[in-house]
């Protein structure tokens, strides 16, 4: 809506119209090892994930929602406390 209502819709729509031949092509994978704490209100499909990405680490979390540093503070410093913790 505040894209409407300023006029600035066209202009934050050309990044995607300038991207739109990369959009689906598969990206080669950099080999840095990558972790996911999916809470309970967020999507993440690890196979997708996994075609771009090195998965080391993957956690499903039953609670919390997309604003996991707010709704979940300990658990996310802890997720990522243990994911370098892991990389030693």
């Amino acid at each position: 809506m505040t894209y409407w209502l300023t006029g600035t819709a066209s202009s934050s729509a050309s990044v995607g119209y300038g991207q739109s031949a990369t959009w689906g092509a598969a990206k080669a994978n950099s080999g840095v090892p990558t972790a996911a704490l999916v809470f309970a209100h967020d999507v993440g499909i690890r196979r997708f994930a996994e075609e771009e990405n090195t998965i080391v680490r993957w956690v499903d979390v039953d609670h919390g929602g997309h604003f996991a540093a707010l709704e979940e503070p300990s658990l996310f410093v802890a997720d990522i406390r243990d994911f370098f913790r892991g990389l030693r």
